[in-house]
């Protein structure tokens, strides 16, 4: 059931970095929580931003759910496939459910990076690009 009826912000000063249990030097803001998610009306688990100290590593693991990671900020190795490859900020992972994966900081300064949680379901419609409505310009001059 939808009940967001408002656009809602949370401002990057209003979150604290929380340390992720389990892993080295990971720490969390959680952007979007399950709860939202359903308050707006589409499936997610999370929406994380994450910073990945230096020497620091997301442990090898895997979910039961997809997962995107879009790295923001710096150089990182990701366990792909089986094997440590190396990326920068502006590269994305694409992480099915049940797939062994680790990301470790690889720079002199903190990685940052966006990861997704996506629910993996067997029947599920197709999905397809969203549409965009323009409204008239009331909305558009209040910028000048």
């Amino acid at each position: 059931m939808i009940t967001a009826k408002e656009t809602s912000v949370i401002t990057a000063e209003s979150m604290t970095w929380e340390l992720m249990p389990n892993h080295i030097h990971l720490y969390h803001r959680e952007i979007v929580s399950a709860e939202q998610a359903d308050a707006m009306g589409f499936r997610t688990s999370s929406i994380l931003w994450e910073r990945i100290d230096v020497g620091g590593q997301v442990l090898p693991h895997y979910h039961d759910v997809a997962e995107i990671i879009h790295i923001t900020v710096g150089k990182v190795k990701l366990l792909c496939n089986g094997e440590w490859k190396s990326y920068k900020a502006g590269d994305t992972f694409h992480v099915p459910a049940g797939v062994v994966h680790s990301v470790a900081n690889d720079d002199v300064t903190a990685s940052e990076q966006i990861s997704i949680f996506l629910p993996v379901e067997e029947a599920v419609p197709p999905n397809s690009f969203f549409n965009t409505t323009l409204v008239d310009d009331v909305y558009s001059a209040k910028l000048k």
